[in-house]
């Protein structure tokens, strides 16, 4: 039971870590990461269009579809550096943070429910912690990255199929980046929490006498009772005499 009551902040670090996950797929799969403001609105009607690290889309009245978007390949060589990083970086946080949700979720089931052999639980604890601190700093790179760019006005230069101009009028930081940034968030959250459980850098080390998880040594008391009370009589015990009366008797 004090177990169980030791963990609930790494259960909850758990579920923080899985939305964070989930955050994290849906920040790599927006199409807002820069909102790019263009001044001719004869193609670009809305006069905005969304550039994001796998593709570029905007509003337009003057095209067959109303929503025309254009795949952005990581090999592109007109892509500024920051972009074709976005991508791969983004691709390993979700792969990691897939990681580290499975890695927690070893972990609590070995913390809730385990009780042969707890030697191995450190380990678990610290590689979900670890893997969730790497998926924030993957997602973290680009992120700033890409915003760094934003408010800075960089410009692209797309080509003609694109539609877009080189430079935009301006541009804001879109709704994916602060997405990412509070996922991002959410992953140092519960990597932290799962370095920091306690009960494995204290309590769970090799096998100690003390230790009131160690059930090697109640089975061996169990089924060696003489043995056990030999051991506790060389340490200085004494026999309590009516035990001693009644054989007698």
């Amino acid at each position: 039971m004090v177990l169980e009551v030791r963990t609930h902040c790494q259960f909850l670090g758990l579920i923080v870590g899985f939305l964070a996950w989930i955050l994290t797929l849906t920040t790599a799969g927006l199409n807002e990461w820069r909102l790019w403001y263009v001044s001719d609105k004869s193609v670009v009607t809305s006069g905005v269009a969304w550039v994001g690290i796998w593709r570029t889309c905007f509003y337009s009245h003057a095209m067959p579809k109303i929503e025309n978007c254009q795949s952005i390949s990581v090999s592109a060589d007109f892509l500024p550096v920051e972009i074709p990083v976005a991508q791969v970086l983004m691709t390993l946080a979700v792969i990691c943070g897939l990681g580290g949700n499975i890695g927690g979720a070893l972990a609590m089931r070995m913390a809730y429910f385990s009780v042969d052999d707890r030697r191995s639980i450190r380990l678990h604890f610290v590689l979900a912690g670890l893997l969730y601190l790497l998926t924030a700093t993957l997602s973290l790179v680009p992120l700033v990255w890409n915003m760094t760019s934003v408010l800075n006005n960089s410009t692209i230069d797309f080509p003609p199929e694109f539609q877009l101009p080189a430079a935009p009028v301006s541009q804001k930081i879109g709704s994916a980046i602060g997405v990412g940034m509070m996922a991002s968030i959410m992953m140092l959250l519960s990597g932290m929490v799962f370095l920091c459980y306690q009960y494995v850098w204290h309590t769970v080390r090799s096998e100690s006498p003390t230790d009131p998880m160690n059930s090697s040594l109640v089975a061996t008391a169990l089924s060696h009772p003489s043995e056990t009370f030999k051991h506790d009589r060389s340490r200085g015990g004494v026999d309590n005499p009516a035990f001693h009366i009644e054989e007698i008797s």
